[in-house]
């Protein structure tokens, strides 16, 4: 072979065992994935915040509507105006029901009349009872005498020591004082019936007085809401009607049926929707801040004052879609809660927006990391085909028995796969997965309970990596791009 060939040979060996070399480098480099890491850090504090938006929302308001229905005829005050308690707002026209109160008192007046006559009867026949009840203790007086008298005068007779002339005449008076009692006894059944009979004619008379005046409060109450007046100490925060409009009671949202709306503004809250999620570490008496839009660059401190207990219905569902009955809606769900202002400014008005970010935990001295650190994966054991039981022996038999209950042929239940929260730590220049408990949540970090020690370093990104990496993969940290980022 000549040595032109050999060397022709040996480039050519030389060529190929290079090309294999750079492709098992390419090879083994595509097997390493660039990832952005971050640090476990302790912090002095972290701070678990729930944002809501809502409105800002008067503590006091009250909807004037319409008692009755009737023309305005007196609007003695504007929109904005500061109102004390019972001051007069609005008065509609009250003709027919001045004239029925007027009416009625009248008719009251003559009950009153007629009660007062009634009475002078009952007491004139009380007396008349009296003086014959007191003629009758007389008569019986008087009989006694006469019959004491006449039972010795009949004595003195037998005994021939007074003429029949003189007995006779004790036995009239007996005979007259008998028929007195007889008289008295009589004057008294009839004075007795007068009584009850003006007894009666006093309870009629009183029950009429009693009717008009049943039936003068009637009038008054529909006079009286013809006239209104405020019932606290408010602004006017809304006007909606003018004088010579009519008034209509008892339709809801409807023109003339609410008449304006008075706002107690010296205590302001701000009503905010918090999500299903959040509302559990909603608590009374939590801080808040609370930002609105139509006053930037300002918060106003807060302080959680009510926690609604039942789910708010969301407006705006879609048209056609409809729940079934017995089936439940699938939809998110918000809770109202109001945060009272501690400090309200002047400038602010009802309706407008706001946001509130309410504390709901606090911790000191935490070991934290990014939240976009956290991931979930399928559990270990699960992998390995392991049952979640604590306690094998008790595994396998609740596995046999439910192998022996099941029919033969058929198809495998399918069993909920059991996922585990952590983070993936760098070790030797590979990812593992390791799983940690973690406590509060802040606005960029998450405390972390366990599983983890201050200083490691973890995978932080990127969010696509980070849902397919597996444990033991090798990485090459790459932070550049979170540094390019403003």
């Amino acid at each position: 072979m000549s040595k032109t060939k050999k060397i022709v040979i040996g480039s050519s060996v030389a060529l190929v065992v290079a090309i294999g070399g750079f492709a098992y480098y390419k090879k083994e480099q595509a097997k390493i994935v660039k990832v952005q890491t971050g640090k476990v850090v302790r912090m002095e504090s972290l701070v678990q915040l729930v944002s809501a938006s809502g409105e800002i929302k008067p503590l006091k308001y009250i909807n004037i509507t319409a008692n009755s229905y009737g023309r305005i005829v007196e609007i003695p005050v504007r929109e904005g105006d500061r109102v004390r308690k019972g001051d007069l707002l609005l008065k509609q026209e009250s003709v027919q029901s001045s004239a029925e109160l007027r009416s009625v008192e009248a008719t009251l007046q003559q009950a009153t009349t007629d009660a007062e006559g009634s009475e002078a009867a009952y007491r004139a026949a009380q007396a008349t009872l009296k003086t014959t009840e007191a003629d009758l203790v007389r008569n019986k007086a008087d009989f006694e005498k006469a019959r004491l008298d006449l039972e010795r005068s009949e004595n003195l007779f037998k005994e021939g020591l007074i003429s029949k002339a003189q007995f006779d005449q004790y036995r009239a008076v007996f005979e007259v004082a008998k028929a007195q009692i007889e008289a008295s006894q009589a004057r008294i059944a009839q004075s007795q019936a007068e009584l009850n009979r003006a007894d009666r004619s006093r309870a009629s008379a009183r029950s009429r007085i009693a009717q008009q005046q049943a039936a003068i409060a009637r009038s008054r109450d529909v006079v009286n809401k013809t006239v209104y007046t405020a019932p606290l100490d408010a602004v006017i925060t809304n006007l909606p009607v003018r004088v010579g409009e009519s008034a209509v009671p008892g339709i809801q949202n409807s023109i003339g049926s609410s008449l304006m709306t008075l706002a107690d503004l010296s205590v302001i809250t701000a009503e905010v929707k918090v999500d299903e999620t959040d509302i559990i570490n909603v608590r009374l008496g939590q801080d808040a801040e609370v930002s609105i839009d139509a006053i930037p660059n300002k918060t106003f401190r807060g302080t959680v004052t009510e926690v609604g207990s039942s789910a708010l219905t969301r407006t705006g569902q879609a048209a056609g879609t409809t729940s079934t009955p017995g089936t439940s809606s699938q939809e998110a769900k918000d809770f109202k809660v109001v945060v009272t202002l501690l400090e309200p400014s002047p400038d602010l008005k009802p309706g407008l927006s706001t946001t509130a970010k309410i504390t709901t935990a606090t911790r000191r001295d935490v070991l934290a990391i990014p939240i976009q650190a956290l991931t979930i994966r399928e559990s270990e054991k699960e992998k390995q085909g392991e049952a979640p039981s604590a306690n094998p022996s008790t595994a396998k038999a609740a596995g046999s028995a439910e192998a022996a209950q099941k029919p033969s042929g058929s198809a495998p239940r399918m069993t909920k796969k059991r996922e585990e929260q952590g983070v993936f730590l760098l070790k030797q220049g590979n990812a593992v997965f390791v799983s940690v408990a973690t406590g509060i949540t802040g606005q960029t970090e998450i405390e972390v309970l366990s599983g983890l020690k201050e200083g490691e370093e973890i995978v932080t990104g990127s969010y696509k990596i980070l849902r397919t990496l597996k444990t033991d993969t090798k990485v090459k940290v790459d932070n550049k791009a979170e540094e390019k980022k403003p």
